[in-house]
């Protein structure tokens, strides 16, 4: 994905294969990776391939396999960490149990350096990306959204041609679909997104054809 602002790869990471994306201003070729899971050597060597800095680590939610990685990516850089919403505080802590449970031992928890809300702006650069607070899948789950670029992160609030579970602790499927249709759809159909697993969608597509959240489906 580019932009004249922002560029983008995704770097699919963990056996559950989630993508983490590095993205960065175009400008200053300074860097965040969203939600390193894990295969951290990996991700540190994709930015030196582009020739990045990293300069921040950003957060969709507290599951493992998008945040498992997070604390020795930052012993590793010393850069801060922005989110999720705080609402996922006790996914977090559970994140080396969850590790241990699905074979990897080496994730550990940790404490935003900052929490985000509904409405917070992150800064990248000389780009900047607005936090939207998605809960549903988990309380505390946000999206970055570049309103420029029509580029979002979306995590595991939306997939192509499915939706985020809610069968996990907290989750709940009437907000995760308030969260989609009532924050994801206004933003635009042309909104290309990078969901937490499987391929880009745009939420026009999704709009037209998901059997969950389509226009038609919603009635």
């Amino acid at each position: 994905m580019t932009d004249q602002a922002i560029r983008a790869v995704i770097a699919p990471v963990t056996p559950l294969q989630q993508n983490c994306t590095i993205v960065w201003c175009a400008k200053t070729l300074k860097a965040a990776i969203i939600d390193p899971g894990g295969e951290v050597p990996r991700l540190m060597a994709a930015l030196e391939t582009h020739g990045l800095t990293l300069e921040k680590i950003w957060i969709t939610h507290g599951h493992l396999d998008h945040a498992g990685g997070t604390a020795e990516l930052q012993a590793l850089t010393g850069v801060p960490i922005e989110g999720p919403h705080p609402d996922d505080q006790f996914l977090i802590d559970e994140i080396p149990a969850s590790g241990a449970k699905y074979g990897m031992p080496g994730a550990r928890s940790f404490v935003p350096t900052r929490w985000l809300a509904d409405g917070d702006i992150v800064t990248l650069g000389e780009t900047q990306f607005e936090v939207i607070h998605c809960p549903g899948h988990t309380p505390g789950h946000v999206i970055f959204f570049h309103r420029d670029a029509r580029f979002a992160q979306v995590g595991d609030v939306l997939f192509q041609g499915s939706i985020g579970r809610t069968d996990f602790p907290r989750g709940n499927y009437p907000d995760l679909i308030a969260a989609i249709t009532g924050k994801l759809w206004p933003l635009g159909n042309d909104v290309a997104f990078v969901p937490g697993h499987g391929p880009m969608s745009t939420f026009g597509r999704e709009r037209e054809t998901n059997p969950f959240v389509s226009d038609d489906a919603l009635g």
